[in-house]
């Protein structure tokens, strides 16, 4: 009951045209199931940023939304006069997006009712993982929960980053700095590998959407997380300059290893800050159909990528480069993410 028809045009499955006021590439989707479409003309530009589309499942209308501040859905429910928003965030990593759906970490659910049992127990039956740890809070407590814990793995990545700019600077040998700090079990050895900064579709907006948040709340630690980021790219590229390239060439886009996606890349920050030294800037990227990416030529056969490149920039090595590792600069140091 109060579900929108479906359009008498309209296939299943087929969105509606995106009312982002962004770029499409801005989109970031979460899962809000069950709302309605409501007057979508009647939000302010404040109220709007959200990007939202629609999608007919089984016949039933779901809302997706994107990059909602936390609180804001709440905000939505107000608007619209509905109550059938449930939040219910989720914890996939880049190219393991199959695997962490059937064996989750967690289930949270932003409710505390017989309905949010219902939808963990139907997310647990889709997973082959047995007793999987479910917890629910309120919706803006869930949707908390995705931001710090987001905001927590980009300060682990940050913190590594940053010994290993320390490490670089000073001469020492970062391998040996990590492997020692690691053995503390408090610390681990997991998610340690140095890289050009961390990237990818959420780990950048959900660092900001939360220091927005704190925007009346005191703070430093966060704040300090998202300047880091872009602290570790500069440095990146001032250390690339360094070895006087005529041409720098960029191995790889893509996020991480067995991944084609390359949105939001850490790389994509480092090669703007190469170009604003008026760098030439080649790419090797097997993937991307284009002949040319931001302004820079794609070349698709390494053998010619490696002969033109005077220095070859790799945030992950791989095997490919071993017979040019003269050239090539990477912080990779366990060929992981």
């Amino acid at each position: 009951a109060g579900l929108p028809k479906q359009p008498a045009n309209a296939e299943p499955g087929t969105p509606e045209p995106c009312g982002c006021q962004g770029e499409p590439r801005d989109c970031h989707g979460t899962i809000y199931a069950g709302q309605p479409l409501g007057n979508r003309d009647a939000r302010s530009p404040k109220e709007s940023a959200g990007c939202r589309r629609t999608y007919s499942l089984r016949g039933i209308w779901y809302q997706i939304m994107w990059n909602l501040p936390t609180a804001n859905q709440w905000k939505s429910s107000a608007l619209y006069g509905i109550s059938n928003i449930m939040f219910s965030p989720e914890f996939l990593r880049e190219g393991k997006a199959l695997y962490d759906n059937l064996y989750p970490s967690r289930i949270i659910v932003g409710e505390k009712s017989e309905r949010a049992i219902e939808f963990a127990n139907l997310l647990k039956d889709g997973a082959l993982k047995e007793n999987v740890e479910t917890k629910y809070m309120n919706s803006t407590e869930a949707e908390a929960v995705k931001l710090f814990a987001n905001t927590y793995l980009a300060l682990r990545v940050s913190y590594f980053n940053e010994l290993d700019t320390y490490a670089e600077i000073k001469g020492l040998n970062t391998k040996d700095i990590i492997e020692g700090v690691c053995l503390d079990p408090r610390i681990g050895t997991h998610y340690n590998n140095p890289s050009f900064g961390y990237g990818g579709y959420c780990l950048p907006k959900d660092t900001k959407q939360l220091l927005a948040n704190f925007d009346d709340v005191p703070q430093n630690l966060i704040r300090a997380i998202v300047r880091s980021n872009e602290t570790r790219k500069k440095h990146i590229a001032d250390m690339v300059m360094k070895k006087s390239p005529k041409v720098v060439g960029i191995y790889r886009l893509t996020m991480k290893a067995d991944s084609d996606n390359f949105r939001f890349s850490a790389i994509q920050g480092v090669i703007s800050r190469l170009k604003e030294k008026n760098t030439k800037i080649i790419i090797y990227e097997p993937t991307l159909k284009d002949e040319e990416f931001d302004g820079c030529k794609v070349i698709k056969e390494f053998k010619k990528f490696a002969e033109k490149a005077d220095v070859i920039i790799a945030n992950r090595y791989e095997d490919q480069l071993f017979e040019v590792r003269e050239k090539v600069y990477t912080r990779d140091l366990y060929s992981r993410d």
